[in-house]
């Protein structure tokens, strides 16, 4: 029998979620290949093509949590979902400026569809049971994602093209808009929201959240670089297999993170989170300066994965507790805008320091994810949600 947490729209959305990774996921997986290697783009552009992504991504989450308040969050979610399917569009071409322009379309549309998915499932949970739920979404979203990078390595085993690969991610991407469809529309808060004499230390918090989440952001590069960099030391499919262990791992760990009782969410967003994802860079910039196999590479991208599962649970639980039930939406949208910002220019700085120097690239950005954890544990003293 289902957990009384596990309703109907929960387990939907959730699904929506695992649809739409199984699909724009191996995209993500296959983009650095297809962009260097096969289109022979320098570096450079790779991190460009994530800074338009992720920095214009800021832009759309924001209007998504925006108009979230005001309209319906079942289609706003839905009509993100279905421009998605522009990213597929990348293997119709072999102009790497069409190519960058299609992905990071569907990069702006996966951004907008967010903050009024999370506040639909916020919605339709208890208070007690937002890391549950948020643990849960996390899983089967990026267990969906490990799954793609399962089918895109057995498509491309057996032969198939790059580019027939990148077309096929359509199928699942569809799915998932039908599964939104499905959902009945949820326009009011169920939980209670906290007390008045709260307010003041859950801003306190929201802001340092906030505030962390834009740091963390300047460290958050695309998992594209990695894939590139192992593929380039021993093969594509190795460097393809990193991002299957990456989505694994966190998807077990956003969910264990997510369901653990008595759990202060602001040091485990703080330690598990940021920290240990910076921890994580900082091994794959040491296995780079050993010329290491692909074990050590791995071992880095695994507490990367660590450090997602516990980012992707953990920062909507807390401002789905700190924030009031009318501006969760807004909430929502500045969160996933904060993390933007910071990804701009993040990719933009490691393209640029890539072609030079790949281990200062990560090591720049290990220094900023681990300072993120620090500040996030100094905002959040004396509370936990």
């Amino acid at each position: 029998m289902a957990p009384k947490w596990m309703s109907r729209g929960v387990v939907l959305i959730s699904l929506s979620a695992f649809f739409a990774d199984v699909g724009y996921q191996a995209v993500q997986a296959l983009f650095p290949i297809y962009l260097v290697l096969t289109l022979s783009s320098s570096p450079f552009y790779l991190g460009l093509a994530n800074a338009i992504a992720f920095g214009g991504g800021a832009i759309f989450a924001y209007f998504g949590g925006m108009l979230g308040n005001r309209h319906s969050r079942k289609w706003l979610a839905a009509g993100g979902s279905a421009f998605i399917l522009l990213m597929p569009l990348v293997g119709l071409t072999i102009n790497p400026i069409l190519a960058i322009a299609f992905f990071a379309a569907g990069w702006w549309a996966r951004n907008f569809r967010v903050p009024p998915r999370r506040s639909m499932l916020a919605d339709l949970t208890r208070k007690g049971d937002l890391g549950k739920v948020f643990g849960f979404l996390h899983t089967l979203d990026i267990g969906g994602g490990m799954i793609s990078v399962v089918l895109l390595l057995a498509l491309l085993a057996f032969g198939v093209s790059q580019n027939s690969a990148l077309m096929l991610t359509a199928i699942p991407l569809i799915i998932s808009v039908s599964l939104l469809l499905s959902i009945t529309d949820v326009r009011r808060r169920r939980t209670a929201p906290e007390p008045q004499r709260k307010l003041k230390i859950s801003k306190n918090t929201f802001r340092g959240v906030i505030a962390a989440t834009a740091l963390y952001g300047f460290s958050y590069y695309s998992l594209g670089f990695p894939i590139l960099t192992i593929a380039k030391s021993s093969n594509a499919i190795i460097g393809i297999g990193s991002y299957g262990v990456y989505l694994g791992v966190s998807a077990f760990a956003g969910y264990y993170i997510g369901s653990r009782k008595g759990l202060n969410r602001i040091k485990a967003l703080g330690y598990f989170g940021y920290a240990l994802s910076g921890i994580g860079t900082g091994i794959i910039a040491l296995a780079y300066a050993l010329g290491s196999g692909f074990s050590l590479y791995y071992l880095g991208v695994a507490l990367m994965g660590v450090g997602l599962g516990a980012v992707e649970t953990m920062e909507p639980t807390i401002i789905s507790l700190v924030r009031g039930a009318v501006k969760l939406d807004t909430g929502m949208g500045i969160l996933q805008a904060s993390r933007g910002f910071g990804l701009f220019f993040a990719n933009l700085i490691m393209g640029v320091l890539y072609v030079f120097s790949p281990i200062d690239s990560y090591i720049y950005a290990s220094v900023i994810s681990i300072t993120a954890g620090l500040l996030v544990i100094h905002a959040g003293k004396g509370f936990n949600p």
